[in-house]
């Protein structure tokens, strides 16, 4: 599991802010020559142009809450508000990608004029556009899944005004009109097909999933190794947030080495940090006389 303690301050604001003002340009060029040219595709383009920027806004607003420190509303402190931005994302991109199969059926049945010049001189603009956005984020998308949202919803729009331009020279060398509804399946499926990738392990976070890349069951063989051990339960493991682990679990002290209770705690959180990067670790002790007999495992 990738582990990082802070989300760097300064890191990446200003980058995300010239691509939010760079996607709102586009947006708006995109829509007027859209409509003058009557290309749907160019539409589709637009409004997941429209969505890039609206991704981008929410992920400099989260990355700002999540730098606040915990208090007495948010004990964890807003870390979770990264994942929680990542899944609306995702979400209007799901909404889009629906609105975008429905026209371009509704275009197929009853095929429209396409001006193919303006699509793609204007598709050529949003593409340079969309190159430059994700050169701006790229670096930001491996350190957050907040971010990671925004720059897939540009990858999405990057092919897809490469489709557009497909469609504007189609239409322009063959007078192909239905191209244009075709290509905007295209990108819808496509953006589907990201958000489903992606999406899981957004809302694996939120759910309070184990970590992915940490297996339970060695888990529980590392606390059991620890001397002193004599057994667990009611054990809890969670993805807090991107890069943050958390366990819970209450710990029976084997006969006669109550004494050791506190050595054997610190060495059971030293090796879960050591082994799986768990450093938020929390362990209730049970003598084994006292020990809560019914139990489960894992879970309440």
């Amino acid at each position: 599991m990738e582990h990082h303690h802070h989300i760097d301050p300064d890191a990446g604001d200003r980058k995300v802010a010239a691509a939010v003002g760079l996607n709102l340009l586009l947006t708006v060029a995109q829509f007027i020559g859209g409509i003058f040219a009557g290309s749907l595709s160019l539409i589709a383009d637009a409004l997941h142009n429209l969505s890039d920027a609206i991704a981008l806004i929410l992920a400099f607003a989260a990355r700002k809450i999540a730098r606040r420190p915990a208090d007495e509303t948010m004990t964890f402190g807003y870390w979770r508000v990264e994942p929680v931005a990542a899944l609306i994302n995702y979400t209007s991109l799901t909404i889009i990608a629906a609105y975008l199969i429905y026209e371009a059926g509704a275009r197929m049945l009853e095929p429209q004029p396409v001006d193919g010049w303006i699509v793609v001189i204007i598709a050529t603009i949003a593409l340079a556009v969309d190159l430059g956005t994700a050169v701006l984020t790229y670096r930001l998308a491996t350190q957050s899944v907040n971010i990671r949202a925004a720059f897939v919803h540009n990858l999405a729009d990057a092919l897809g005004s490469v489709g557009v331009i497909i469609a504007g020279t189609s239409v322009i060398l063959f007078d192909w009109v239905w191209i244009d509804s075709l290509v905007t399946f295209a990108i819808a499926s496509y953006i589907l097909w990201l958000v489903w990738s992606e999406i899981g392990g957004v809302i694996r976070t939120l759910m309070l999933g184990r970590p992915t890349g940490l297996d339970l069951g060695s888990i529980i063989k590392c606390i059991h190794s620890v001397e002193g051990v004599s057994d667990v339960h009611n054990l809890h493991v969670w993805q807090l947030d991107e890069h943050h682990g958390a366990l819970q679990a209450h710990l029976v002290i084997a006969a006669g080495e109550w004494g050791e209770a506190d050595a054997i705690k610190a060495a059971v959180k030293t090796a879960l940090a050591a082994e799986f990067d768990l450093q938020l670790t929390t362990l209730e002790m049970e003598c084994a006389h006292h020990a809560c007999s019914d139990g489960p495992l894992i879970g309440i």
